[in-house]
């Protein structure tokens, strides 16, 4: 009677709360009463699982797919994409946000959430320091006057990397590009993992010694929304050069194997929604992928460029794996 009477009087045990495994780059941010919102709305609790650049990620996506890390992945890109079909280690989604209308693609199976300019910066204190001109094409960074300037995030762990060299080979043409990479090797081109060591630690704005550095077209305006003195022009450039410019745009996408899909499912129609596609403008300074959403006003400035240099999806998919191969060899060893 003691244990049934103590029984009776023991509170019941709460179900815990189910968890979701969201697997993003380093730079993924929102804020966290949007986060808490949808833990709320989804009745999950998240777990974000930083996994480095977006070619590390997908890397550590890859080498897990026999046991996955995560439910749900954001950050594969474009450049990235072939990779990762070739790899298995995406289920395609097709709920409502799969159906929107979406500035640009990433490929079959990704929900397209942002998209941005990977393009050279330069910066501007230090050209006015050494009474320089920006370089005006990518030749110009072979010269003797330029050795030792430039900064590279690595294409083989960078998406931003794989982004720029895939725009040397759109618009230069294999060999061309290849042969620029040559002559940038013997000419001093640093190469860093991904792109916060190159943007800054090496970038002569954040205290490095390198003028230019592979970046974003959004760079120079997130320059004047962080500053501590409240600037209103940017103290770094875009260098928007043939062969330079690659549109990059960043999905969400299931993972094969994973689990908790309903609630995967709702998040990947929580980046699409009104609240996240403008707030990840300034927390990830990627404009939005969703048709519907304007750009905010410290976006204003920052340019479309005339031309971009993305080589076909077609091709993409046949020789993006080669070219980081032959990158590899022909800079690093």
């Amino acid at each position: 009677m003691a244990t049934l009477a103590a029984l009776a009087c023991t509170p019941p045990v709460r179900a815990a709360t189910p968890e979701l495994r969201v697997l993003t780059h380093s730079s993924f941010n929102l804020p966290k009463p949007l986060l808490g919102e949808f833990e709320r709305v989804a009745a999950v609790r998240l777990q974000l699982i930083k996994g480095g650049d977006a070619g590390e990620m997908l890397n550590k996506l890859i080498l897990t797919r026999a046991k996955p890390i995560a439910d749900v992945v954001f950050g594969i890109d474009n450049a990235l994409w072939h990779k990762a079909r070739a790899a298995n280690v995406l289920d395609t989604y097709d709920g409502p946000a799969a159906r929107r209308p979406s500035v640009a693609e990433v490929g079959a199976g990704v929900v397209p959430v942002t998209y941005g300019f990977v393009n050279l910066n330069a910066d501007k204190a230090w050209l006015a320091r050494e009474k320089r001109s920006a370089p005006t094409n990518l030749l110009d960074l072979t010269r003797p006057e330029w050795a030792g300037k430039l900064v590279v995030p690595n294409p083989a762990t960078s998406s931003p990397g794989l982004a720029f060299l895939l725009a040397t080979v759109g618009g230069m043409g294999e060999e061309a590009a290849f042969a620029w990479w040559v002559q940038m090797r013997a000419n001093g081109l640093k190469v860093v993992k991904g792109w916060s060591e190159a943007y800054y630690t090496e970038f002569s704005r954040n205290g490095g010694s390198r003028p230019l550095v592979v970046s974003y077209a959004s760079s120079p305006a997130a320059e004047v929304f962080f500053s501590k003195e409240k600037i209103t022009e940017p103290p770094t450039l875009n260098l928007l050069l043939k062969g330079g410019v690659f549109r990059q745009v960043e999905g969400v996408a299931l993972v094969r194997g994973g689990g908790q899909r309903a609630a995967a499912g709702q998040f990947i129609e929580f980046l699409r929604s009104p609240a996240v596609q403008q707030a990840l403008q300034t927390e990830m300074w990627m404009l939005p992928a969703d048709k519907g959403a304007a750009p905010v006003a410290a976006l204003a400035s920052v340019p479309t460029p005339a031309a971009v240099d993305n080589p076909s999806a077609e091709t993409l998919a046949a020789n993006s794996g080669q070219w980081v191969t032959r990158w590899t060899r022909t800079v690093l060893k």
